[in-house]
């Protein structure tokens, strides 16, 4: 049999393993199962690439490959192995930002192996009508013409260094080194205009106008120098949404690479991750009642942005854990609102705990998911999956909301903006009219936190002025040790 035929059929294996894994992801009772499979697709493509094709490789090479291989398996096992909960949106940004590097750096190598090749072509004008031609080629790399070639060079380059850059500062951001937005003046006019340039600057180079190893290093500069210039003046609270963005533009970048080499796993891989970290980018964006030219341009979350509103008034009620333990003991329902003190503490297991007494004595307890709690998309579902929290208990903010006007209890741990009234009463907040939960209606608040500083939108909080409301101060872990400990005494 060709041997093309072999690796066509294990990228069409491979591609069907894609699609499979993600679907199972979406349910965390097959997730772990999914991940396997997608790995297992993978891993196939990764070895029919290597190993079946008609060109003769010297041993070195394998040997250069195999090295490689290990050595990025073994860093990334124990990275993965030892990461803590709450530092995992720092790891989702560093490994993707190295997918959008990788796609840059695939781009410079395939840039120099053209400058190699001799082509009738290659000082012809962009031609419109060679477009039909790109789409159908796909799967033959090696007619591929120049120009459609170089576009997809291009594209993989500048996407791929805007990703890469971009998760860096992320990255920065999410672990404090770059704690604050940084604003240049006329920002959104300076980014707009590198923009727009960067789209011009590659199609004269694609078009022939712009020749040379030079202009090509020249754009991959400008590219990772847009990727800071788009990420650095945007605030903490929007970084899961930058993230899944940023995961788009990786996606889209392997997608490119996947047209270039007419390697179907890689398009289909490319297409999924792209399509997938869009999706969710919109989804988020909806879920805090904003489009994303706003998270784009307007810097939510940071100093500026979090500036207005009004002066809020009343008292603050603190409740002790035992008069807190009494509260919970002799309620029929009580709903548990995660937000990122709670995995900042560690405390995921001691509220399961919590959750199991409860239980016993006869309460129903539930807990409120927001789409935008933590630091990531879906931060809480993981971080109470590992806490072996049934994944029944977790309620959506669109199902939760209803019942909070008949629940008797709600317990925030560490969760701030997403439970803000002012999202719902101050047209002067920065957070009005995003959807937040609605602990407010519930008869008995208690809110826990290590001390009465600001969330992500740097803006203070009407709920702990509700006359319902009291607040539990403390680390999560040990003021919820302490909360378990006098329920058990009871």
């Amino acid at each position: 049999m060709n041997t093309q035929y072999i690796l066509d059929l294990i990228y069409l294996i491979g591609s069907v393993t894609f699609v499979i894994g993600l679907k199972m992801l979406s349910h965390p009772d097959t997730a772990r199962r999914g991940n396997l499979i997608a790995c297992f697709g993978m891993t196939l493509a990764i070895l029919g690439t290597i190993f079946i094709h008609d060109d003769e490789v010297k041993p070195i090479i394998y040997t250069l490959i195999l090295v490689a291989i290990g050595i990025g398996t073994v860093a990334g096992w124990m990275t993965a192995k030892k990461v803590q909960m709450t530092k995992m949106p720092e790891l989702v940004s560093i490994f993707n930002g190295m997918g959008g590097a990788c796609a840059a750096l695939i781009s410079l190598i395939e840039f120099q192996h053209m400058s190699l090749e001799k082509t009738e072509n290659s000082n012809q004008l962009f031609d419109l009508s060679k477009l039909a031609e790109l789409f159908g080629n796909i799967g033959k790399h090696a007619e591929m013409n120049p120009t459609a070639k170089m576009s997809m060079i291009m594209a993989g380059l500048v996407i791929g260094s805007v990703s890469f850059a971009g998760s860096i500062i992320a990255w920065a951001k999410l672990n404090g080194t770059l704690n604050k937005p940084i604003r240049l003046p006329k920002y959104n006019i300076l980014n707009t205009v590198i923009m727009i340039g960067l789209f011009v600057y590659a199609f004269c180079i694609v078009n022939g106008n712009a020749e040379g190893g030079m202009h090509v290093y020249l754009l991959f500069a400008a590219s990772l120098i847009y990727g800071v210039l788009f990420v650095l003046p945007i605030g903490g609270a929007d970084m899961p949404v930058v993230i899944s963005l940023l995961n788009s533009f990786t996606g889209l970048a392997a997608a490119c690479g996947g047209f270039m080499y007419g390697n179907k796993a890689m398009l289909t891989g490319g297409i999924l991750v792209g399509s997938a970290g869009t999706l969710l980018t919109l989804v988020m964006c909806k879920a805090m009642n904003r489009p994303l030219y706003s998270v784009i341009f307007g810097a939510f979350g940071g100093g500026a942005a979090a500036a207005g509103g009004r002066e809020l008034t009343g008292s603050i009620k603190e409740i002790s854990p035992s008069d807190a333990a009494v509260l919970m003991n002799y309620s029929k329902k009580v709903i548990i609102v995660p937000g990122y003190g709670l995995a900042v503490a560690q405390a995921q297991h001691i509220i399961h705990e919590l959750e199991l007494i409860l239980e016993e004595r006869g309460v129903e307890v539930k807990y409120a998911i927001h789409p935008v709690a933590g630091r990531m998309p879906g931060h809480m579902n993981v971080l109470l999956a590992e806490a072996n929290v049934s994944y029944d208990k977790l309620s959506e903010m669109e199902e939760i909301n209803p019942e909070f006007a008949t629940t008797d209890v709600v317990l925030v741990v560490g969760a701030n903006d997403v439970v803000n009234p002012a999202a719902h009463n101050d047209p002067a907040s920065p957070i009005f009219g995003m959807p937040i939960l609605d602990v407010e209606n519930a008869k008995n608040i208690i809110v826990n936190k290590r001390s009465m500083n600001a969330g992500y939108a740097g803006i203070e909080n009407e709920l702990f002025y509700n006359p319902k409301n009291s607040m539990l101060f403390g680390d999560a872990k040990a003021a919820l040790s302490k909360l378990v400990a006098e329920l058990k005494g009871m």
